[in-house]
């Protein structure tokens, strides 16, 4: 019976989260968002890009499929770790072209996509498809082509964001077989266009191949990547403890990166769970995932802008230079002329930085564009008028600036929405003397994101209760290694403890290290007597502002 009820609450959970009401009107501000960015692209970028050929020298010109498609989650990991069957938890069905099993039985790319109806297409087709965001993958010729298929289908989910599967890395006596294309340089290009990178470890095979290393070397200058430990309920919390702790080592190792990885632990799949005890756990990481899934689409929006000023910076030093070098042509000798231009490149450079005030950190590879430009004529490029210049520093200037301010526009309506719903309460209440510690739903908390998830896996690395929290006895340890005085530490508990149950909760420990490190940092130079309005986290604002109202009842 427990495990009827327990798949009653699995079947649907997923497209519930995502269907979240109050993200449609996010929707509809990113939807206006980016098709302003498109038209700013086709207007005022695309016909210098057509003028100099930018794209032979970087990268392809953009189409729609690239500002339209969906946010990309790409996942990655050794075979048999769960990767399709993560899908299959996602997407809550099969899909078409799914194979699982214990063996590497997806030998292609897969790409996930929402249609309204369920087909599949075969890679050739899918590279020429100019609605799909794969045009590219061309590059990778027919050998890698028939290696790659997209899978559409309905799914709510799939309105969100895509998925890409890819093919278990080999491991052991199966890397000397080799593959008919260069795995890790299609997982590069991928990662360039994806807006998250899942990692995923089996947690009874934690073991990092050679291929994986050299697909991990290629990825580790991402800051999008998330690590999952999968089939986490197949082993004991003792156990789990060792895993987790093994794993952490092993990217460290690998990664070689200061900062440590977000790591999701659970298992994610449509089963019950075989070892209950770390169910609480497991619950709060599929939501921290799922809400990490939701925010992509936020998230894309911004690397999409991003991307743009990018290339917008790109371009407009690509056509300086190309001008600048068009205009050292005189009527004889033109051949001759340009040969001495390709073998002093390096200084032509440097005569266009210093001559327009140019960043050499916006140059291209001086290698690498003198192979390109050997292709060309470089006295057939088209004269660069003053005109076209000012356009795109007024796209950098005003319009992009402009886009970005749209976007937390929305936390503003979510914010009046709640107060006027009575949510919270837009009098000051929390201090009879002053509105200045009025308890406000859109207040930004001061602990980021980046922040949060540091101070998380701390918190999930604690001896926590079946419950997830951390009590006073066993925080002591942790927090004593702060060398802060008992007095100062005493403080910070109470502080910390928002809803006084005598426990942290991840949100509860976050703002005790913030504290913690905040003064001895110097930042603070004591424990504040009250917890500052921005320190309390926006889940707990309505809870601390009616502790305080019965104080003055």
């Amino acid at each position: 019976m427990s495990d009827g009820t327990t798949d009653e609450k699995i079947k649907g959970m997923v497209s519930k989260f995502m269907e979240d009401p109050s993200l449609k009107e996010e929707g509809k501000q990113i939807d206006v968002v980016l098709e302003s960015v498109k038209q700013l692209y086709k207007k005022k970028l695309k016909p210098l890009e057509k003028a100099y050929r930018f794209g032979e020298f970087y990268s392809p010109m953009l189409n729609d499929a690239d500002f339209d498609a969906a946010p990309m989650v790409l996942l990655i990991g050794q075979y048999s770790v769960g990767k399709t069957s993560f899908i299959k938890y996602l997407v809550e069905r099969d899909f078409p072209g799914m194979r699982i099993g214990p063996e590497p039985t997806t030998d292609r790319f897969m790409c996930i996509m929402q249609g309204n109806n369920e087909r599949s297409i075969p890679g050739n087709a899918l590279a020429s498809d100019a609605s799909k965001p794969f045009q590219g993958l061309n590059k990778f010729g027919v050998s890698f082509l028939n290696h790659i298929e997209c899978s559409e289908l309905s799914s709510p989910i799939l309105k969100k964001i895509s998925l890409i599967d890819t093919p278990g890395v080999l491991a052991g006596e199966k890397q000397r077989v080799g593959r008919a294309y260069d795995f890790p340089r299609v997982v590069e290009w991928f990662s360039q266009r994806c807006d998250r990178i899942l990692i995923l470890f089996d947690a009874h095979k934690l073991d990092v191949s050679d291929e994986m290393k050299r697909v991990i070397e290629v990825l580790k200058n991402n800051d999008n990547i998330r690590v999952i430990l999968n089939k986490a309920d197949q082993v004991s919390s003792q156990q789990l403890m060792r895993v987790y702790g093994a794993l952490m080592w092993s990217l460290g190792k690998v990664f070689q990166r200061p900062e440590v990885l977000r790591v999701y632990i659970g298992s994610f799949w449509d089963e019950p769970y075989k070892n209950t005890e770390n169910i609480p756990l497991f619950q709060r990481e599929r939501e921290d995932l799922l809400n990490d899934l939701r925010a992509l689409p936020r998230n894309s929006t911004l690397r999409k802008i991003n991307e743009l000023v990018k290339r917008t910076r790109y371009a407009k030093v690509h056509a300086y230079i190309c001008n600048h070098l068009r205009n050292q042509f005189g009527l004889f000798y033109k051949k001759s002329k340009q040969e001495s231009l390709l073998k002093g490149m390096l200084g032509e450079f440097k005569l266009v930085s210093k001559q327009h005030n140019l960043p050499p950190g916006d140059f291209p590879d001086v290698n690498r564009f003198r192979s390109s430009l050997e292709n060309f004529d470089i006295w057939k490029f088209p004269k660069l008028y003053a005109g076209q210049m000012d356009q795109l520093d007024k796209v950098l200037s005003k319009e992009i600036p402009a886009l970005i301010k749209i976007l937390p526009m929305v936390e503003k309506q979510k914010a009046e929405a709640a107060l006027a719903s009575g949510e919270y309460d837009p009098e000051p209440g929390s201090n009879p003397f002053g509105a200045s510690n009025t308890l406000s739903a859109s207040e930004p908390w001061a602990i980021t994101s980046a922040m949060k998830m540091k101070y998380d896996n701390v918190f999930n690395e604690q001896k926590l209760t079946s419950g997830g929290k951390l009590t006073g006895a066993n925080a002591k340890p942790y927090m004593l290694k702060s060398c802060l005085p008992a007095e100062t530490l005493g403080l910070i508990w109470e502080l910390s403890d928002m809803d006084k149950d005598g426990c942290l909760d991840d949100e509860e420990f976050a703002v005790c290290n913030y504290l913690i490190e905040a003064i001895k940092s110097g930042a603070m130079s004591e424990a504040p007597s009250e917890l500052p309005m921005a320190l309390i986290p926006p889940s707990k604002r309505s809870i601390t502002k009616a502790a305080k109202d019965d104080d003055f009842v």
